[in-house]
């Protein structure tokens, strides 16, 4: 089950690129609000169950003081790891950029206008949705290849964070690959649009993105040989003390993304209160999910 929802989250990478190919007009909005509830429901349930869960098992074992230490010590450390992949990895463009309908419009309407990037300047461009100075052909496919590649690499933490949830609580780790899912979206049509405009593919583009996204059951793959290195014998359980830290640098990766990527994002796309709606209405869904649940 694990694996099952691990690799549910990432293939929605792939169902963003064919939004990319197929669908008449990209729906911002839409995008917007999906990306903020990803982020509401990831911080929720970061605050209010994941972290918990973590002091839980690590006073059980350390005592109430060092427990509570050495939860808080392992939730900066998840951030700390999240933020130094992010300072690592290459990246030509922002990965999570947005993109005007005249880009998407060839993806999936092979007789629309080829768009003039040449034509936009770098300041019009920070004007308007998503028109960037692209460049050549070869900038472009340096950009779609460099931000499948970060994007991958972005991935691979939080198919740690979903595989990890599910093992201790299904009903947590459904509600999480939903939300990683949601914001994957967006992400599958990054990949997708310089790749294309680079290659003219669109096979290819839909490969590469389909890939970036596939990086999130390779973590819970890793997550898993971990496990195992440490428990010896599956019937006995994964001692307390490693899933307490491991849920609180769970939950420092989660709100590192939520905050850094998917606020951000939903803001780029949305207009007004659009992404603020879209994270009350996460926290909402997930704090009502959770108490239903119990």
């Amino acid at each position: 089950m694990a694996f099952g929802f691990t690799l549910f989250a990432g293939m929605a990478t792939g169902v963003g690129s064919v939004i990319a190919f197929f669908a008449k007009r990209t729906n911002y909005r839409f995008l917007s609000v999906a990306t903020g509830f990803s982020a509401g429901v990831m911080l929720y349930v970061s605050f209010v169950e994941i972290f918990g869960k973590g002091v839980d098992s690590l006073t059980a074992v350390y005592g109430e003081s060092w427990g509570h230490w050495i939860n808080v010590v392992s939730f900066f450390g998840g951030i700390a790891l999240i933020g130094l992949i992010d300072n690592l990895i290459p990246s030509a463009e922002n990965p999570h950029a947005t993109h005007a309908e005249s880009e998407t419009a060839p993806l999936h309407d092979p007789g629309a206008p080829m768009p003039d990037f040449g034509a936009v300047s770098p300041a019009a461009s920070a004007a308007a949705l998503g028109m960037h100075d692209h460049g050549g052909h070869e900038k472009l496919l340096r950009m779609g290849l460099f931000t499948a590649l970060a994007i991958g690499i972005h991935n691979f933490p939080e198919g740690l964070a979903t595989f990890l949830a599910t093992l201790e609580d299904p009903k947590v780790g459904a509600a999480i690959a939903v939300a990683i899912a949601l914001h994957n979206i967006p992400e599958g049509v990054s990949v997708s649009v310089p790749i294309f405009y680079a290659t003219g593919n669109r096979r290819k583009a839909f490969l590469l993105s389909l890939l970036s996204g596939l990086a999130e059951p390779v973590g819970a793959g890793l997550a898993y040989l971990l496990l195992r290195c440490f428990v010896r014998d599956a019937s006995v359980g994964v001692p307390p003390q490693v899933m307490g830290m491991l849920f609180g640098g769970v939950a420092g990766i989660m709100v590192y993304i939520s905050l850094d990527e998917l606020l951000p994002t939903s803001r780029a796309y949305g207009k007004g209160h659009d992404s603020l709606l879209g994270l009350v209405a996460g926290m909402a869904v997930m704090a009502a999910s959770l108490l239903l649940m119990k």
